[in-house]
């Protein structure tokens, strides 16, 4: 009888988790584009649930150094129910890097109101990324998979960015005939960074089949593809547009 009540009450607090999850507040992009010439961009959020306060922040990643020469305003704001937030990202306008593209995290997350007596809390946090642009960038964002640089050596497969830009793979494969050799699910590649992939088994003779999906600005997925023969240095052109993510 004591099995049987923990059962049901993991059931209800689960149910309860799930309910929470799904109320929650929504962005109306999933990256951000900072050009440098901007004096600010913008992004929306809608609370699809009760009355929140949302705060929202932003971060380094792991390649970017010291404090961040950006605001984000309002930082805290309170949302009814079914309401919608304007928020703006203000550049102060130095300490970035001028010769690439700059990537850090923006979060948004909600604190809920102050619940009932063992009523349960759940707050969630969302990230995306924000890429900054500087100005005078020569080469062009939506041409940066193109231009990535594949090589098979002693079966491993080596990838370097020249770019300026950041270049998000995901689905990555290659296959060797029906063999599937590499399967990365997700990756994003920085300006000037390399990336070494180990194959599953020994590559055979006959060339092998690299594909893989980048995400271009607007979240939307361009498929590439490129034939890997011997040790040749490769790029990979366009193979098809998948649907919006």
């Amino acid at each position: 009888m004591i099995y049987t009540s923990i059962r049901y009450a993991g059931f209800l607090l689960a149910m309860a988790i799930c309910a929470n999850a799904q109320a929650g507040i929504v962005l109306n992009t999933t990256r951000i584009i900072y050009p440098a010439q901007d004096k600010e961009v913008s992004f929306g959020v809608q609370n699809s649930g009760g009355e929140i306060l949302l705060q929202s922040w932003l971060e380094a990643t792991a390649e970017e150094t010291g404090d961040l020469p950006f605001i984000i305003t309002p930082a805290l704001a309170r949302m009814p129910g079914g309401s919608k937030q304007l928020l703006r990202i203000v550049y102060a306008g130095a300490d970035m890097p001028e010769d690439r593209e700059s990537v850090f995290w923006l979060n948004v997350q909600e604190i809920p109101q102050v619940a009932a007596e063992n009523a349960l809390q759940i707050a969630i946090r969302q990230r995306i990324k924000v890429f900054f642009r500087p100005v005078g960038l020569r080469d062009a964002p939506e041409k940066a998979p193109e231009t990535l640089q594949w090589q098979l050596r002693n079966d491993v497969l080596h990838v370097n960015n020249p770019s300026s830009y950041h270049v998000s793979m995901v689905r990555l494969e290659v296959h060797d005939g029906t063999v599937q050799v590499i399967k990365k699910g997700s990756h994003m590649l920085a300006p000037k960074q390399s990336l070494e992939l180990k194959l599953g088994r020994p590559a055979s003779s006959r060339p092998l089949s690299l594909t893989f999906n980048s995400i271009n600005d607007f979240g939307g997925q361009v498929a590439y593809l490129a034939t890997l023969t011997g040790n040749q240095m490769v790029t990979a052109t366009v193979a098809a547009k998948t649907d919006r993510r």
